[in-house]
């Protein structure tokens, strides 16, 4: 059972998640790109290989695995998402996830992955608009009816609190 207050708050659809990844990619890419260049070089993508060393796995995907669920669990959201007024909450509480949670969630996205991104594409058709890997974790992607500007918050009681 979901408690989110369907009166103020909305599930957030395909496109503006999809909008939302596409900001969180642009800033990791910003940040990824010029460290990989440092370690490896300006010749860093021209193998074959899929991962080029141990810096290459730590910056690559060490480091944004970490920060998305150390957003998730601090702020609800990745800053894609605090963009789009967007919060990934526990479906059953409303609260933010917990770090089990949001691993889980995390893990969950190559599952949504492999199958040709059929887990992520999933949420324009899911009535709660979960993806697989929120289903597997038990989140829900929330944000104020209309997109509206201010931030979802529940850190207190009171009118913001989805019931």
């Amino acid at each position: 059972m979901t408690v989110v207050d369907e009166t103020e708050f909305e599930y957030a659809g395909f496109w503006v998640r999809v909008g939302a990844a596409l900001i969180d990619t642009v800033l990791v890419l910003f940040l990824t790109v010029p460290l990989l260049r440092m370690v490896y070089g300006s010749e860093y993508g021209e193998s074959e290989r899929l991962i080029q060393g141990p810096a290459d796995f730590l910056i690559s995907w060490l480091l944004p695995a970490i920060a998305a669920i150390a957003f998730w669990v601090a702020r609800g959201a990745t800053p894609g998402k605090m963009a789009i007024s967007a919060q990934v909450v526990d479906a059953r509480s409303g609260k933010k996830p917990g770090t089990g949670q949001a691993i889980g969630r995390y893990l969950g996205y190559y599952v949504s992955t492999i199958p040709l991104g059929l887990g992520l594409i999933w949420v324009a058709f899911d009535p709660k608009k979960q993806g697989w890997h929120d289903k597997l974790a038990g989140t829900v992607v929330i944000r104020r009816k209309g997109g509206g500007t201010r931030p979802v918050s529940f850190e207190h009681a009171g009118k913001d609190t989805p019931r």
